[in-house]
């Protein structure tokens, strides 16, 4: 006589799975249930939250990241094994960083390879010190369709409780904006002879510098375009349990 073959299954919305995961998007909480023999929905959300300080270009960054995303995926697993398929949406993305930028007086700062100079402060004079504010956008496709695969169901079939998935793919977030504004004075020569306040329209000086910031921007926007597909590499632990 053959062996009797038994394999495992479950009922459909039978299973409900909780558990943490981490990724790009940030730390976050998962939930998932079973739909079918091959198909799981899962919902997750991720935070994160980041400061630093640097210097580029002359200015002195206080930049602080805010992450905070949420999306749901189906989950197909085409064979009898962990490894899976999983289409979804990143329906609720907040994923940007803001930055004040400040320059010392009488230090140079760069934009567009174009060297000036922060002046120094005087009130009788009306000088206010230089400073840039700057911002960094990583939504602007919203909702953005997620792609990715991966090992390790969330909800086992063999009927196991514990298991810790792994994907990899992306999220196509759309191009990542990016924006800088600056106040203050500046000028063209390292002896302060030739400055103006940057938001004067009517001064040439101030025309070049806006000019070359948004040659600058130009720059930095056609670096970080490549993340308008948001790389995606998670894992997590879970733990899934009968709901009837």
């Amino acid at each position: 006589m053959s062996p009797t073959v038994v394999r495992h299954g479950i009922s459909p919305f039978s299973r409900l799975a909780i558990g943490a995961e981490i990724s790009p998007l940030g730390v976050g909480a998962v939930a998932a249930i079973n739909i079918s023999q091959h198909f799981d929905a899962r919902v997750s959300g991720s935070i994160f939250q980041y400061s630093t300080n640097f210097t580029t270009n002359g200015f002195d960054v206080d930049a602080n990241l805010h992450m905070a995303s949420a999306g749901a995926s189906l989950d197909y697993y085409p064979f009898h094994n962990g490894f899976r398929l999983s289409p979804g949406i990143l329906a609720y993305n907040q994923n940007r960083a803001n930055a004040n930028a400040p320059v010392t007086p009488g230090t140079s700062f760069t934009l567009n390879d174009q060297t000036f100079y922060a002046a120094t402060p005087n009130a009788a004079l009306g000088i206010t010190a230089l400073s840039g504010t700057g911002s960094l956008g990583l939504h602007s496709t919203r909702p953005a369709f997620i792609a990715t695969t991966g090992w390790g169901s969330l909800i086992p079939r063999s009927g196991k409780h514990w298991a810790i998935p792994f994907e990899i793919g992306a999220a196509f977030t759309g191009a990542p904006t990016v924006n800088m504004s600056l106040t203050g004075w500046a000028c063209y020569d390292q002896a302060q002879t030739l400055c103006t306040n940057v938001d004067d329209p009517s001064n040439p000086i101030a025309v070049l510098i806006q000019g070359d910031l948004q040659s600058q921007l130009a720059k930095w926007r056609n670096d970080l375009n490549p993340l308008k597909v948001y790389p995606i590499i998670s894992t997590g632990i879970v733990f899934n349990f009968n709901i009837r």
